[in-house]
Protein backbone atom coordinates (compact mmCIF):
# COMPACT_ATOMS: atom_id res chain seq x y z
CA UNK A 1 0.00 0.00 0.00
CA UNK A 2 1.68 3.34 -1.04
CA UNK A 3 0.74 5.72 1.48
CA UNK A 4 2.38 9.69 0.79
CA UNK A 5 5.48 9.52 -0.96
CA UNK A 6 6.50 6.02 0.36
CA UNK A 7 4.32 3.74 2.39
CA UNK A 8 4.67 1.15 5.09
CA UNK A 9 7.09 -1.57 2.77
CA UNK A 10 9.42 1.10 2.01
CA UNK A 11 13.23 1.66 3.34
CA UNK A 12 12.54 4.70 4.24
CA UNK A 13 9.50 4.07 6.98
CA UNK A 14 11.87 1.17 8.00
CA UNK A 15 15.11 3.66 8.48
CA UNK A 16 13.15 6.73 9.96
CA UNK A 17 10.96 4.94 12.30
CA UNK A 18 14.70 4.63 14.45
CA UNK A 19 15.11 6.93 17.19
CA UNK A 20 18.32 6.56 16.72
CA UNK A 21 17.93 8.71 13.71
CA UNK A 22 17.98 11.68 15.79
CA UNK A 23 22.14 11.57 15.62
CA UNK A 24 22.05 11.31 12.53
CA UNK A 25 20.12 14.96 12.11
CA UNK A 26 22.65 15.74 14.29
CA UNK A 27 25.05 14.70 12.38
CA UNK A 28 23.73 15.63 9.05
CA UNK A 29 23.40 19.51 10.37
CA UNK A 30 27.82 19.20 11.27
CA UNK A 31 28.20 17.67 7.61
CA UNK A 32 26.10 20.28 5.70
CA UNK A 33 27.72 23.11 7.54
CA UNK A 34 31.13 22.20 6.26
CA UNK A 35 29.92 23.73 2.62
CA UNK A 36 30.79 27.80 2.97
CA UNK A 37 28.59 29.02 0.30
CA UNK A 38 25.31 27.01 1.84
CA UNK A 39 26.23 27.83 5.62
CA UNK A 40 27.23 31.39 4.74
CA UNK A 41 23.87 31.68 2.85
CA UNK A 42 21.57 29.96 5.75
CA UNK A 43 23.57 31.98 8.61
CA UNK A 44 22.34 35.15 6.64
CA UNK A 45 18.55 33.70 6.76
CA UNK A 46 18.07 31.16 9.50
CA UNK A 47 17.07 31.99 13.04
CA UNK A 48 19.63 29.79 14.16
CA UNK A 49 21.66 33.26 14.26
CA UNK A 50 19.35 34.62 16.47
CA UNK A 51 18.99 34.29 20.38
CA UNK A 52 15.30 32.72 20.77
CA UNK A 53 14.53 31.93 17.33
CA UNK A 54 16.69 28.64 17.08
CA UNK A 55 13.84 26.42 18.52
CA UNK A 56 10.97 26.99 16.55
CA UNK A 57 12.82 26.65 13.73
CA UNK A 58 14.37 23.11 14.60
CA UNK A 59 10.50 22.45 15.27
CA UNK A 60 9.62 23.52 11.82
CA UNK A 61 12.75 21.28 9.90
CA UNK A 62 11.70 18.23 12.15
CA UNK A 63 7.66 18.62 11.35
CA UNK A 64 8.87 18.95 7.45
CA UNK A 65 11.06 15.92 7.81
CA UNK A 66 7.85 13.91 9.22
CA UNK A 67 5.17 15.27 6.98
CA UNK A 68 7.83 14.48 3.90
CA UNK A 69 8.18 10.86 5.95
CA UNK A 70 4.76 9.89 6.64
CA UNK A 71 2.34 12.68 5.40
CA UNK A 72 -0.34 12.58 2.67
CA UNK A 73 0.59 13.45 -0.74
CA UNK A 74 -1.56 16.28 -0.28
CA UNK A 75 0.08 17.54 2.95
CA UNK A 76 3.60 16.75 1.21
CA UNK A 77 2.73 18.74 -1.83
CA UNK A 78 1.60 21.60 0.59
CA UNK A 79 4.87 21.59 2.58
CA UNK A 80 7.13 21.22 -0.23
CA UNK A 81 5.00 24.38 -1.90
CA UNK A 82 5.72 26.58 1.52
CA UNK A 83 9.88 25.53 1.44
CA UNK A 84 10.31 26.34 -2.46
CA UNK A 85 8.42 29.76 -1.83
CA UNK A 86 10.58 30.48 1.21
CA UNK A 87 13.95 29.17 -0.78
CA UNK A 88 13.01 31.25 -3.66
CA UNK A 89 12.92 34.14 -1.50
CA UNK A 90 15.48 34.44 -0.04
CA UNK A 91 19.06 35.18 -0.55
CA UNK A 92 22.54 35.32 0.95
CA UNK A 93 26.08 37.09 0.27
CA UNK A 94 29.43 35.04 0.01
CA UNK A 95 32.63 35.78 0.90
CA UNK A 96 33.70 37.53 -2.53
CA UNK A 97 30.45 39.65 -2.41
CA UNK A 98 28.65 37.72 -4.83
CA UNK A 99 24.51 36.62 -3.88
CA UNK A 100 23.67 33.24 -2.97
CA UNK A 101 20.63 32.47 -3.71
CA UNK A 102 19.40 29.63 -1.45
CA UNK A 103 17.14 27.69 -4.40
CA UNK A 104 20.55 26.86 -6.40
CA UNK A 105 20.66 23.65 -6.74
CA UNK A 106 24.14 23.15 -5.58
CA UNK A 107 23.07 24.12 -2.26
CA UNK A 108 19.93 22.34 -2.16
CA UNK A 109 21.38 18.93 -3.61
CA UNK A 110 24.16 19.71 -0.78
CA UNK A 111 21.68 20.06 1.79
CA UNK A 112 19.80 16.82 0.52
CA UNK A 113 23.27 14.35 0.28
CA UNK A 114 24.06 15.65 3.91
CA UNK A 115 21.35 14.35 5.62
CA UNK A 116 21.20 10.76 3.23
CA UNK A 117 24.46 10.46 4.28
CA UNK A 118 23.76 10.72 7.72
CA UNK A 119 20.95 8.72 7.61
CA UNK A 120 22.64 5.92 5.85
CA UNK A 121 26.33 5.58 8.43
CA UNK A 122 24.09 5.79 11.10
CA UNK A 123 21.70 3.28 10.07
CA UNK A 124 25.03 0.74 9.14
CA UNK A 125 27.07 1.87 12.35
CA UNK A 126 24.18 1.49 14.68
CA UNK A 127 23.51 -2.20 13.93
CA UNK A 128 20.24 -1.89 12.00
CA UNK A 129 19.76 -5.21 10.35
CA UNK A 130 19.81 -3.30 6.85
CA UNK A 131 21.18 -4.86 4.22
CA UNK A 132 23.24 -2.79 1.32
CA UNK A 133 20.94 -3.48 -1.39
CA UNK A 134 18.23 -1.92 0.99
CA UNK A 135 20.68 1.13 1.40
CA UNK A 136 20.33 1.72 -1.68
CA UNK A 137 16.88 1.51 -2.37
CA UNK A 138 16.88 3.86 0.69
CA UNK A 139 19.12 6.24 -1.40
CA UNK A 140 17.04 5.79 -4.61
CA UNK A 141 13.40 6.14 -2.80
CA UNK A 142 15.07 9.97 -1.43
CA UNK A 143 14.98 11.13 -4.69
CA UNK A 144 11.31 11.97 -4.07
CA UNK A 145 12.59 14.14 -1.19
CA UNK A 146 15.37 15.60 -3.05
CA UNK A 147 12.11 16.83 -5.32
CA UNK A 148 9.71 18.02 -2.91
CA UNK A 149 12.22 20.80 -2.30
CA UNK A 150 12.62 21.60 -5.98
CA UNK A 151 15.31 19.35 -6.99
CA UNK A 152 15.71 17.52 -10.58
CA UNK A 153 15.93 13.68 -9.36
CA UNK A 154 17.96 12.76 -12.02
CA UNK A 155 20.87 14.44 -10.55
CA UNK A 156 20.19 13.37 -7.30
CA UNK A 157 22.38 10.11 -6.40
CA UNK A 158 20.29 7.08 -6.57
CA UNK A 159 22.81 4.84 -4.34
CA UNK A 160 25.19 4.29 -1.59
CA UNK A 161 27.72 4.27 -4.79
CA UNK A 162 26.66 7.22 -5.94
CA UNK A 163 26.59 9.20 -2.88
CA UNK A 164 30.24 8.18 -1.81
CA UNK A 165 31.21 9.52 -5.15
CA UNK A 166 28.88 12.42 -4.88
CA UNK A 167 31.31 13.18 -1.54
CA UNK A 168 34.81 12.83 -3.21
CA UNK A 169 33.65 15.18 -5.76
CA UNK A 170 32.76 17.95 -3.22
CA UNK A 171 35.58 17.43 -0.64
CA UNK A 172 38.03 19.85 -2.17
CA UNK A 173 35.77 22.69 -1.65
CA UNK A 174 34.97 22.29 1.54
CA UNK A 175 35.63 23.95 4.99
CA UNK A 176 34.55 25.09 8.23
CA UNK A 177 34.11 29.11 7.41
CA UNK A 178 33.41 31.73 9.99
CA UNK A 179 29.53 30.52 10.06
CA UNK A 180 30.62 27.09 10.38
CA UNK A 181 32.23 27.10 13.76
CA UNK A 182 30.23 30.17 14.91
CA UNK A 183 26.60 27.44 14.66
CA UNK A 184 29.05 24.91 15.98
CA UNK A 185 29.78 26.29 19.07
CA UNK A 186 26.17 27.24 19.46
CA UNK A 187 25.26 23.96 19.34
CA UNK A 188 26.34 22.92 22.50
CA UNK A 189 24.68 25.64 24.48
CA UNK A 190 21.24 25.15 22.93
CA UNK A 191 18.64 27.62 23.24
CA UNK A 192 15.65 25.83 24.38
CA UNK A 193 12.49 27.54 26.00
CA UNK A 194 10.52 26.24 28.65
CA UNK A 195 8.73 23.49 29.03
CA UNK A 196 11.46 21.83 27.45
CA UNK A 197 14.91 22.85 29.31
CA UNK A 198 15.31 19.74 30.52
CA UNK A 199 16.15 18.86 27.10
CA UNK A 200 19.94 21.11 27.52
CA UNK A 201 21.32 18.23 29.78
CA UNK A 202 20.95 15.94 27.00
CA UNK A 203 21.39 17.61 23.39
CA UNK A 204 25.15 18.58 24.20
CA UNK A 205 25.83 14.58 23.98
CA UNK A 206 24.06 14.14 21.73
CA UNK A 207 25.74 16.54 19.83
CA UNK A 208 28.63 15.32 20.54
CA UNK A 209 27.92 11.86 19.38
CA UNK A 210 26.85 13.40 16.09
CA UNK A 211 29.55 15.38 15.63
CA UNK A 212 31.83 12.36 16.79
CA UNK A 213 29.82 10.29 14.02
CA UNK A 214 31.12 12.41 10.98
CA UNK A 215 33.85 11.08 8.73
CA UNK A 216 37.35 11.50 9.63
CA UNK A 217 38.38 14.25 7.36
CA UNK A 218 35.55 16.33 8.15
CA UNK A 219 36.20 16.04 11.85
CA UNK A 220 39.60 17.48 11.02
CA UNK A 221 37.83 20.42 8.67
CA UNK A 222 36.69 20.84 12.41
CA UNK A 223 40.19 21.01 13.92
CA UNK A 224 39.11 17.95 15.79
CA UNK A 225 41.49 14.67 15.64
CA UNK A 226 40.23 12.28 12.80
CA UNK A 227 41.45 9.06 15.20
CA UNK A 228 39.97 5.87 13.86
CA UNK A 229 39.60 5.10 17.83
CA UNK A 230 36.89 7.49 17.61
CA UNK A 231 35.20 5.93 14.72
CA UNK A 232 35.13 2.48 16.78
CA UNK A 233 34.13 4.18 20.23
CA UNK A 234 31.31 6.19 18.15
CA UNK A 235 30.29 2.98 16.54
CA UNK A 236 29.89 1.13 19.53
CA UNK A 237 27.97 3.91 21.57
CA UNK A 238 25.76 4.24 18.12
CA UNK A 239 24.86 0.27 18.91
CA UNK A 240 24.63 0.87 22.89
CA UNK A 241 22.20 3.89 22.10
CA UNK A 242 20.32 1.59 19.49
CA UNK A 243 19.61 -0.84 21.32
CA UNK A 244 18.51 1.08 24.15
CA UNK A 245 15.45 3.38 22.50
CA UNK A 246 14.87 0.97 20.02
CA UNK A 247 12.29 -0.11 23.17
CA UNK A 248 11.03 3.08 23.92
CA UNK A 249 7.75 4.09 22.55
CA UNK A 250 7.80 5.92 19.32
CA UNK A 251 5.37 8.96 20.33
CA UNK A 252 7.40 9.31 23.38
CA UNK A 253 10.53 10.57 21.86
CA UNK A 254 8.24 12.65 19.09
CA UNK A 255 8.29 10.03 15.94
CA UNK A 256 6.14 8.96 14.20
CA UNK A 257 5.28 5.28 14.82
CA UNK A 258 4.96 3.55 10.93
CA UNK A 259 2.34 1.03 12.34
CA UNK A 260 0.39 3.51 13.85
CA UNK A 261 0.21 5.50 10.70
CA UNK A 262 -0.38 2.64 8.30
CA UNK A 263 -3.35 1.60 10.30
CA UNK A 264 -4.81 5.15 10.23
CA UNK A 265 -4.27 5.04 6.57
Amino acid sequence: MMTGLYGPESVTWRVMGEPIMWVAGLRAMYLQALHPRTMRATWQNTAFARSGEAWGRFERTVEFVKIRTYGTVAQVERAGRRVRRAHASLTGVDADGSVIRLDEPELLLWVHCGELDSYVNVATRCGLRISRAELDEFVAEQRRSAAVVGLNPVIVPGSVAELDAYFERMRPGLYACAEARQAFARSFVPDIPWPYTGLKLVVPPLNALGFASLPRWARRLYGAPGSPVTDLSTTLALRAMHQATSRIPRHLLGIADPEHVAKAA
